[in-house]
């Protein structure tokens, strides 16, 4: 078996951390008539536009009972989490809940209601942004780890996807954090603008202060935001460099710095296209699941009093809520596998293209080229 089996990258940048392996540059190895082979769900040579779309497909097709089995552990897990704190948090503030709901409009709500309220909400709040980024993280580390067995057309189970990606999960969260820090600073800048904004509207006084925060605000989102993006797109390999690698998050953006280094554009647009593409199935899967619960509502409110309390509401809208939920579930599976797919065979194509890593890998695979004459 090669010794880059396992695909961490080299010192030198290079498989093994010496020369690259044999063949002309830019093609993986191969050239005067041989073809690469194609032991799992792409060619050991560069690839192209198609080569990434079918084989981020034919990876779903052949893993997705792991992929699809991880995703539905970390989300799900992540739902009943976040199901139980809104539970919890409604039967502590259930009273107060109550009471402010049934407030008239000039009546003023009791600082001993809206405070626990708010707090409730903070908790629910922190809980789905701790859940969200540990079952984004366990997706993020699951795919390269599928991606490993099925370039090289070798079988894997869900048990090991998933002590791979979750022993991964520490380092994707901190390329994760790292890279969206990077991608909020023009977010920022622009809700500056939009908040001094909505306080020169209400507002009488302070206009002045109002219309530099505004510009600020403006000017400065459109100046970070294209360096915001490039950075964005440069460290976009970090995620699969830090499962395929081992490396940490600090090593891992370096690496995807290094990979990107000269097509820049191209992954880009194909991280674009796959973000795009995983939008529109994701809008297309909630659609029914949108008019079921529409529909669940619709019924539940029917039977509403003319003064119904927050308990009465929360279960007429329970119908709605629920549906709501599972189509979201089902449609981030999606949204959360894909994209990834795609980053994942980008990181694979450049290393073929830099790094001659197909000769390796075909050597891993046991599989010879293909001689066309």
């Amino acid at each position: 078996m090669a010794q880059d089996a396992g695909w961490g990258g080299g010192p030198q940048g290079t498989p093994n951390g010496g020369a690259p392996y044999g063949g002309p540059p830019g093609w993986g190895g191969w050239g005067g008539g041989w073809m690469p082979p194609k032991p799992g769900v792409i060619p050991l040579g560069p690839l192209r536009l198609g080569d990434i779309l079918n084989g981020a497909f034919a990876t779903v097709g052949r893993h997705g009972k792991q992929l699809y089995g991880v995703g539905a552990a970390a989300y799900g897990g992540a739902l009943a989490v976040v199901v139980a704190t809104i539970a919890i948090a409604y039967s502590a503030t259930a009273g107060h809940l109550d009471r402010l709901v049934s407030l008239s409009a000039d009546e003023d709500a009791r600082t001993g209601d809206w405070v626990p309220v708010l707090v409730a909400f903070c908790v629910i709040a922190l809980v789905c942004l701790i859940v969200g980024v540990l079952s984004t993280a366990l997706m993020y580390a699951a795919v390269p780890s599928v991606l490993q067995e099925a370039v090289l057309g070798r079988r894997t189970t869900f048990s090991v996807v998933w002590r791979r990606a979750w022993a991964r999960v520490p380092a994707v969260i901190g390329t994760v954090f790292l890279t969206s820090l990077i991608a909020m600073i023009p977010i920022l800048l622009v809700w500056a603008g939009v908040v001094a904004l909505i306080v020169g509207l209400a507002g009488s006084g302070g206009g002045g202060a109002s219309v530099a925060l505004i510009v600020i605000g403006v000017l400065g989102a459109l100046a970070t935001g294209p360096l915001a993006l490039w950075l964005w797109v440069k460290f976009s390999l970090a995620p699969s460099a830090a499962v395929f690698e081992n490396q940490g998050p600090i090593a891992a953006m370096r690496r995807s710095s290094v990979l990107v280094r000269g097509d820049w554009w191209r992954i880009f647009g194909i991280t674009l296209l796959a973000g795009a593409m995983a939008g529109v199935a994701s809008y297309v899967i909630q659609l029914p699941f949108t008019f079921l619960g529409m529909f669940s509502g619709m019924l539940g409110s029917a039977n509403l009093s003319d003064d119904p309390n927050a308990a009465s509401i929360v279960v007429a809208m329970s119908g709605y809520l629920l549906a709501v939920l599972v189509g979201q579930l089902v449609s981030q599976l999606i949204v959360a596998t894909f994209p990834p797919l795609v980053t994942g065979l980008l990181y694979v194509d450049r290393r073929i293209r830099t790094e001659d890593l197909g000769p390796v890998l075909a050597e891993a695979a046991a599989v010879p080229p293909q001689y066309t004459g």
